[in-house]
């Protein structure tokens, strides 16, 4: 390390110089030195982070913000269908297809002919070779019935009119 008694740098320990000579030779200021000596060193780059997402909320909870699906019943009973009618639309097995109506790809229940939409109960007896519906029956109290709700299509047939007649 240099010992700096005049601002000279560049003089070894131990080895005298000329106050001014080794300025002189490189070429430096004995003011020069000192305010070097004295600033805070710079830093050669400077790097500034920036954030690479904006600053947002989370979007899991959206508590019940978001809008209803409609599922639920288009026709009524008794209402007359055509041929393709969705007569309800569900996420769960509420309505189950009956005579005359198909089951779509959601769930949903249409019309497979045109008629009269009418809804029964009926008692659900599982099969015997399906455990998960046998284990749910024998959950319940005794005495209990479960039951299923249907959905049928009453075809109106056109009276007085023969069947090629009315394709042409």
């Amino acid at each position: 390390m240099a010992l700096i008694t005049h601002g000279c740098v560049w003089r070894p320990e131990g080895k005298d110089c000329h106050p001014w000579a080794c300025h002189i030779a490189r070429g430096f200021h004995l003011t020069m030195n000192m305010t070097a000596l004295l600033s805070p060193p710079q830093a050669a780059a400077l790097a500034v982070r920036y954030a690479s997402k904006k600053t947002g909320g989370s979007s899991k909870n959206l508590g019940g913000k978001s809008p209803g699906k409609r599922f639920g019943l288009r026709k009524m009973e008794g209402h007359y269908v055509h041929a393709g009618n969705i007569i309800a639309t569900q996420r769960h097995f509420r309505w189950h297809p009956g005579a005359h109506v198909g089951l779509g790809k959601k769930k949903y229940l249409y019309a497979l002919e045109e008629g009269v939409v009418r809804f029964t109960k009926e008692v659900y007896v599982p099969n015997p070779s399906d455990s998960e519906a046998v284990d749910l029956v024998t959950r319940l109290p005794k005495g209990a019935v479960l039951y299923k709700t249907f959905v049928h299509v009453v075809p109106a047939k056109p009276e007085g009119s023969f069947k090629l007649v009315a394709m042409l």
